[in-house]
């Protein structure tokens, strides 16, 4: 398979969509090869708009749901991000190849996907990506505060810990709700410290597990 082609063809396709127009987020997407990500039998399903199943019960979100997230980030160069749930490292990777991988930080409690996304990333030249094992819903105080927060998984409320951990005016992006659907949110912070939330996509993802999120 000509995975080249394959990307740009699923690119030209998120644009076609609207799903992507910021500049910033097609050259990630035309950069990143999804490919890497995956395992090896689904490689021939890299470049489908579809999640893909990577082990441990996780997945890696369709393209077009990703588009829609880093779209509603705003991410720029510079941007301190904090992504909860590393996974294969993909999502990661896009927003490196945004912000730059020295400005991105991911936590992801399953060990073997924390090293597997770490070694996708290395491999992809996202080396400066900082990968950590950890509770995702208690954020990553050390190297706060954060320009963005970017959950890749569902959580029933914004945790605490993640409002603290933002920069002034800083934002997250995080699928909120329930266990079997949520909606993906956008919380802003405003001068006196409160979130100003913005509902918009209806999503599905794997729950958030954690202590100030859903039980193991």
């Amino acid at each position: 398979m000509d995975f080249a082609a394959e990307r740009t063809r699923m690119v030209e396709q998120l644009v076609r969509s609207r799903y992507v127009q910021d500049s910033r987020v097609r050259d990630a997407f035309l950069a990143v090869p999804r490919e890497a990500f995956v395992r090896p039998e689904d490689a021939d399903d890299a470049y489908a708009d579809l999640p893909l199943p990577i082990g441990r019960g996780q997945t890696i979100s369709a393209p077009s749901m990703i588009a829609i997230m880093l779209e509603e980030a705003r991410l720029a160069p510079g941007d301190h991000v904090l992504e909860i749930g590393t996974g294969s490292g993909y999502h990661a990777a896009l927003v490196a190849h945004i912000v730059g991988p020295e400005n991105v930080v991911s936590i992801e409690r399953i060990p073997r996907l924390a090293e597997w996304g770490r070694s996708n990333l290395a491999r992809t030249g996202y080396a400066g990506v900082t990968v950590v094992v950890g509770d995702g819903s208690l954020g990553y105080p050390e190297k706060a505060p954060y320009d963005c927060i970017l959950a890749t998984a569902g959580a029933p409320e914004i945790p605490d810990p993640w409002r603290h951990q933002l920069s002034s005016r800083g934002r997250i992006v995080a699928p909120i709700g329930l266990r079997s659907g949520q909606v993906l949110i956008v919380a802003t912070r405003k001068a006196d410290g409160n979130l100003e939330i913005r509902e918009g996509t209806p999503c599905a993802f794997v729950p958030l597990v954690g202590a100030r999120a859903w039980p193991d």
